[in-house]
């Protein structure tokens, strides 16, 4: 769970392991290639037509699960959506995407720690 994020990534629920998340898995398994990906948003919205009530933070949650627990390799996301890729290029390029991102968090998690720092020094 993360802090000041805590109602969006509580655990699963036995519900969203049990029901949500195996649609969820069914229908991501069909998106094999970027031309097929599907959007968190289009998700919910199918759910919702199957009377599956979630939200698109909780679907980020479902699947941030299935990706990290490796239930569908090469699941990547985009701008276009969620979608399974077999190429090695397109892969190396968002585990660089990823590890960009991760670094650029990292500096501004710094550089707050720092400006946290200067305002105790100014109390």
């Amino acid at each position: 769970m993360l802090k000041l994020f805590e109602d969006i990534t509580e655990d699963l629920t036995d519900y969203e392991n049990q029901v949500v998340k195996p649609i969820i898995i069914q229908g991501l398994e069909l998106k094999r290639g970027k031309e097929n990906a599907v959007t968190n948003k289009h998700i919910v919205e199918k759910l919702k037509e199957q009377g599956i009530k979630t939200s698109t933070p909780r679907v980020r949650k479902i699947i941030h699960d299935i990706r990290v627990n490796d239930t569908i390799p090469c699941l990547i996301a985009t701008s276009s959506g969620y979608y399974i890729s077999k190429d090695i290029e397109e892969l190396d390029n968002y585990i660089l995407s990823l590890t960009q991102r991760m670094f650029s968090i990292k500096e501004i998690r710094d550089s707050l720690r720092k400006q946290r720092d200067l305002l105790k020094c100014s109390k």
